[in-house]
C-alpha cells in the first residue's frame, strides 16, 4: 500500500490504538468462515483508512489468522502486505473515472490471475465499522463521527478512534477464490482466459456489492446525493445540452464547461448523513427543552393516509429559521423520513452550511438570472429527487414573514415541481401544507427593526452565535399542524383537464395558470391549518383597546368572544383553537413578558408591556384571517348602530371580496351567506347584537359594556380595511389608465406612512411597501385591475424581445371598470369619519404623484 507507514511508525501507532480500541470480531473462530490453510490469503478493506488497516493487523494477530501485515506470495508475485483497499478516494471535483482508482495490488493480482488460472489466492472481504449505526448513539459527538458512507479525513479518523474505539466491528466474510471467480467453477469445461479489463470490472463489482450490502445492514442505505446522483445529474440530456450551450456562450472547452456544471451540482446537492441527522436530533432535543415549554403536534395522522411510493412535498409557512429544523425533527421522531430541504444559498456559510447539507439541505440561489447552466442543473436535480421519491420541504413564501401574515406565494420552486411532475408523473405527488405557530419568535426584535426601515441583516456565523445566546430565554410553546394534503394529479385534473396528454409542453404557457392556482390553494390550506395560541388571543383583543390597556374583566370577555366564534363557527376542520381557560391565557401573556398587570382598588388593569405592541401585532396577523369575517361584521355594526340585514350582508360580501386574496380566506361566494348568518347568530347569543322586529340588526346601547366589546372586536380588521380603501381612493382620484403599478405602490406606501403618524396603529407592517404591493398584486390576479401598455408601445415591446417584460412592468398602465371603486362607498360603513376624510384628503391633495 502506497500510504503504509514504515515499520517503526506503525508499531508506535498500533500500540496507541491498542490502548483505546476494542474490536468485536465476527465470526469468533477462524474455521467458521472457511479459510483453506493451504492457499494464500489476501484481505480486502473498503477504504484506504489508516486506522482500519492497523486495526486489521492487530485483529488478525490476536485471532490467530494469517497475518494481514505479512508479505503476500502468489506465484511469482510478491507484495509487502496481504491486504489492499478496494477504493482510493480522490477529490470530489475530479471526474468519476478519476475519483475512484483501483489499488495497484488489485491490478497486479488480476493480471497474474488472468495469465495463470492455477493461482489460488483467497480474497477475504473485511468490513470494519467504527461506531455502528448512528441511531444507537447517545451523544452528539458520537453520532457526528459514527460510521457513515463517507470516508473520513485524518481528523475524522482520529475522532472516530477516540469516540468509538470501544465499539469497532470487524467482520470476516467467506473467502472468494480469485481463480473461481474469474474462470468459473466447472472443471469439465476448459478455462476461458478473460482480458484484464473485464476481469477487473467483474471482481470490483462483486466486492463493491458485497461491501455495500454489509454496510447497509449495519448503518442503513446510502441516501447521499453526492455519492449516488451527481453523475446521473450530469449525464441527463437537459444538462448535457446546457453544458454544450455554455461552452459556446462562454467560449469554454467541453471539459471546462462540464467542470463548471459539476461545481454547480456540488454547490446545490445535499450530502445526507445518518450520523449528522442523529446528532442534530440529540442537539435539538436539548435545545427545544431549553427553549420552549413544549411542542404540540396536530393532525400528523394525516401523513399515515399517504400511500407508500408517493412523493411528498412539505410546504410549511415560514416564520423563523427554526421552522425547517423543527419540522425535520418532528418527522424523524415520528418514524418518518426527514425531508430534503430547499435552503437559500445565504445559509451556505462556513460550519453551518456543511452541517445543514449533511442534515438534508440542498441550496438554491435567490435568482438564476444570467446563469442558464445553473438553472438547468438545479431543475434537473429537483426533478431527480422528486422522481426518485425523496421527501422534500420548501417554503412557497420564498422568505420569512416579517409581518406575521402569510406572504404571497412565489412561483419559483413550486413551478419547477409542477413542471417536473407534468414531465414524469409515474409516481403520485402529494403536497402537505404545514402551519407552524410560535408564542415568541427568536428573530422577533430583528423583524421589527426591518419593518421600521433598517436594512435586512445578512445571515452569518457570528449572527448565529449571537442568536444562540437567547437560548436561556422563555419562548412558550410551539404548535405544528399538518393541513389537508393536496394530490397534485387530482388538482391538475380539476383546473386543466387533459393535462397528462400535454406532458411534452411542460414548459409551455398552459402550465402557468395551474401553478398560480396551486400556489393559492396551498396558501389557503396553510391558513386553514392555523393553530390559535394564548398570545394570538391576547394580541387580537388587547391591541384593539385604547392605549392598549383594558380592565381585566373586559379582556376576559373579549377573549371568550373570540373562543366562542372559533368554536361555534369553525373556520376549517384543520383549524385548532385554544381551549385554555381565559385566566390561563392572560397568565401566559404575563409570563412571556407581553402583558403587564396594574393593580388598582377598583379592579386590576392589563396593558401591553413597553416595546411589545409591535411584536404582538405580529401574532395578531398570524390568525387575523380566522377572525376577518366576524371582525368585519362587528366593524359594520359597531360604526353604524343599525343596519338592514340585506345591506349588511351585501357590504360584508363586497368587502370580503377585497380581503379574500390578501388573507387567503377559504369561503367561496356560495358559502359566504350561511357563514355570515352563523356569525350573526353567535353575536346575538352573546348579547353583542340585537335583531329588531323589522329584521334589521342593531348594536347594543352605547352605555352598555356589550357595545364597547362589539367595537373592540371590529378594531382587529380596521388597519386592513384602511389599507384597501387608501388604494381604492388613489385609483378613483386618478382614474383608469393613468397610473403604473409602481406609481400606485409608491404612492400607497407614502400615504400609508403618513396615516400611521396621524393614527397610531402599533402595526409596523401597515405602511410597509411590500404589503401594499401584495394588495395591488392580488387585485391584478383577481382581474379587478389589469395592466395594458399605452397605445404604440406594443410594437416597441415586440421589437425589444427579451427586454419586453421589464419594459411592460415599467410602462403598463392600470385599467379597471367603473365598479372597481364602488367599494369606496362602504368606507362610510366601516371606518371612522376622521379616517375616511383623511384618506380622501391625502389622495386628492397630498399625493406625491404629479397632477395628471
Amino acid at each position: 500500500m502506497s500510504r503504509f507507514l514504515d515499520l517503526s511508525a506503525s508499531v508506535i501507532i498500533r500500540r496507541l490504538l491498542r490502548a483505546v480500541v476494542r474490536a468485536d470480531v465476527f465470526p469468533e473462530a477462524p474455521a467458521d468462515f472457511g479459510l483453506d490453510p493451504a492457499k494464500p490469503v489476501c484481505y480486502v478493506v473498503q477504504d484506504n483508512r489508516l486506522t482500519s488497516l492497523l486495526t486489521l493487523f492487530d485483529v488478525t494477530r490476536r485471532a490467530g489468522l494469517p497475518l494481514a501485515e505479512a508479505p503476500l506470495l502468489v506465484g511469482g508475485l510478491r507484495e509487502p502486505r496481504s491486504v489492499f483497499a478496494l477504493t482510493r478516494r480522490q477529490s470530489l471535483m475530479a471526474p468519476a473515472r478519476l475519483r475512484y482508482q483501483h489499488s495497484p495490488v488489485l491490478l497486479r493480482l488480476v493480471k497474474a490471475a488472468c495469465a495463470d488460472p492455477e493461482i489460488g489466492v483467497q480474497l477475504v472481504p473485511v468490513p470494519i465499522l467504527w461506531g455502528r449505526s448512528p441511531t444507537h448513539q447517545d451523544s452528539i459527538l458520537g453520532a457526528l463521527f459514527s460510521e457513515t458512507w463517507r470516508s473520513p479525513g485524518l481528523l475524522g479518523q482520529l475522532l472516530a478512534v477516540l469516540l468509538h474505539g470501544r465499539k469497532v466491528l470487524v467482520r470476516f466474510n467467506a473467502p472468494i477464490s480469485l481463480a473461481t471467480l474469474l474462470h468459473g467453477a466447472d472443471t469439465e469445461r476448459p478455462f476461458v482466459l478473460p482480458d484484464e479489463a473485464t476481469a477487473l470490472r467483474k471482481l470490483s463489482r462483486v466486492l463493491r456489492v458485497h461491501f455495500r450490502r454489509q454496510r447497509e445492514m449495519a448503518i442503513g442505505p446510502d441516501l447521499s446525493h453526492r455519492n449516488t446522483q451527481v453523475e446521473a445529474l450530469l449525464t441527463a440530456p437537459a444538462v448535457r445540452a446546457a453544458i454544450a450551450a455554455e461552452a459556446v456562450a462562454r467560449k469554454l472547452s467541453p471539459d471546462a464547461a462540464e467542470a463548471r456544471a459539476r461545481r454547480f451540482a456540488l454547490e446545490i446537492a445535499s450530502d445526507y448523513s445518518y450520523g449528522v441527522v442523529r446528532a442534530m436530533e440529540l442537539f435539538l432535543t436539548w435545545l427545544w427543552n431549553r427553549l420552549y415549554d413544549g411542542i404540540e403536534v396536530h393532525h400528523i395522522e394525516r401523513l399515515a393516509r399517504i400511500a407508500p411510493g408517493q412523493s411528498v412535498i412539505y410546504t410549511p409557512c415560514h416564520r423563523s429559521h427554526v421552522d425547517y429544523l423543527l419540522l425535520s425533527f418532528i418527522l424523524y421522531r415520528n418514524g418518518l423520513t426527514p425531508p430534503h430541504i430547499a435552503a437559500g444559498a445565504n445559509l451556505n456559510m462556513p460550519l453551518i452550511g456543511p452541517l445543514l447539507r449533511r442534515g438534508g439541505a440542498f441550496f438554491m440561489r435567490r435568482t438564476f438570472k444570467g446563469e442558464p447552466l445553473y438553472a438547468a442543473v438545479f431543475h434537473e436535480y429537483l426533478h431527480l429527487i422528486i422522481a426518485r421519491g425523496f421527501p422534500i420541504e420548501y417554503f412557497i413564501e420564498g422568505g420569512r414573514s416579517r409581518s406575521g401574515r402569510l406572504l404571497a406565494p412565489k412561483a419559483g420552486i413550486l413551478g419547477m415541481t409542477v413542471k417536473s411532475f407534468v414531465r414524469e408523473h409515474a409516481r403520485p405527488l402529494i403536497f402537505v401544507p404545514v402551519y407552524i405557530g410560535y408564542e415568541k419568535v427568536v428573530e422577533g426584535a430583528t423583524y421589527i427593526r426591518e419593518l421600521e426601515g433598517r436594512p435586512k441583516q445578512r445571515e452569518s456565523l457570528w449572527g448565529v452565535l449571537r442568536t444562540a445566546r437567547k437560548i436561556k430565554r422563555v419562548f412558550g410553546k410551539v404548535h405544528v399542524n399538518f393541513g389537508e394534503p393536496l394530490a397534485l394529479a387530482d388538482f391538475l385534473d380539476g383546473v386543466h383537464p387533459g393535462w397528462a396528454g400535454e406532458a411534452e409542453g411542460a414548459a409551455g404557457d398552459w402550465v402557468r395558470d395551474p401553478i398560480r392556482a396551486a400556489a393559492g390553494e396551498l396558501a389557503q390550506r396553510i391558513n386553514e391549518a392555523a393553530t390559535v395560541n394564548p398570545v394570538n388571543l391576547i394580541a387580537l383583543t388587547l391591541l384593539s383597546t385604547p392605549k392598549h390597556t383594558a380592565d381585566r374583566q373586559l379582556l376576559l370577555r373579549q377573549i371568550e368572544h373570540c373562543q366562542a366564534l372559533l368554536a361555534e363557527v369553525p373556520y376549517s376542520p384543520s383549524t385548532v383553537q385554544c381551549s385554555l381557560p381565559t385566566d390561563a391565557i392572560i397568565s401566559a401573556g404575563e409570563r412571556l413578558g407581553y402583558v403587564e398587570r396594574i393593580e388598582h382598588p377598583l379592579g386590576d388593569m392589563l396593558r401591553v408591556a413597553d416595546q411589545q405592541a409591535a411584536q404582538l401585532a405580529y401574532f395578531r396577523n398570524n390568525v387575523l384571517h380566522l377572525f376577518a369575517l366576524p371582525s368585519l361584521i362587528a366593524c359594520l355594526l359597531g360604526h353604524n348602530r343599525r343596519l338592514d340585514a340585506q345591506r349588511m350582508r351585501a357590504a360584508t360580501i363586497g368587502i370580503y371580496a377585497l380581503m379574500r386574496p390578501e388573507l387567503y380566506l377559504r369561503w367561496c361566494d356560495d358559502e359566504l351567506p350561511a357563514v355570515i348568518d352563523a356569525c350573526v347568530e353567535v353575536f346575538i347569543a352573546r348579547g353583542l347584537l340585537v335583531r329588531a322586529t323589522d329584521g334589521s340588526l342593531a348594536a347594543p346601547e352605547p352605555n352598555r359594556s356589550e357595545f364597547v366589546e362589539l367595537r373592540f372586536l371590529g378594531e382587529a380588521i380596521r388597519p386592513t380595511l384602511e389599507r384597501h380603501f387608501l388604494i381604492l381612493a388613489l385609483l378613483e382620484r386618478y382614474g383608469s389608465g393613468r397610473l403604473t403599478r409602481r406609481a400606485l405602490e409608491d404612492a400607497s406606501h407614502l400615504l400609508g406612512q403618513r396615516l400611521t403618524l396621524l393614527y397610531e396603529f402599533n402595526s409596523p407592517e401597515f405602511s410597509e411597501r411590500a404589503v401594499f404591493a401584495g394588495v395591488v398584486g392580488h387585485l391584478l390576479e383577481t382581474g379587478l385591475l389589469r395592466e395594458e401598455l399605452p397605445v404604440g408601445a406594443e410594437a416597441a415591446e415586440a421589437k425589444d424581445g427579451k427586454d419586453a417584460k421589464a419594459k411592460k412592468e415599467s410602462a403598463a398602465l392600470l385599467h379597471f371598470d367603473q365598479n372597481m371603486t364602488t367599494p369606496l362607498a362602504w368606507a362610510e360603513l366601516v371606518l371612522p369619519a376622521e379616517v375616511r376624510l383623511t384618506i380622501r384628503r391625502m389622495a386628492e391633495e397630498g399625493s406625491p404623484l404629479p397632477a395628471v
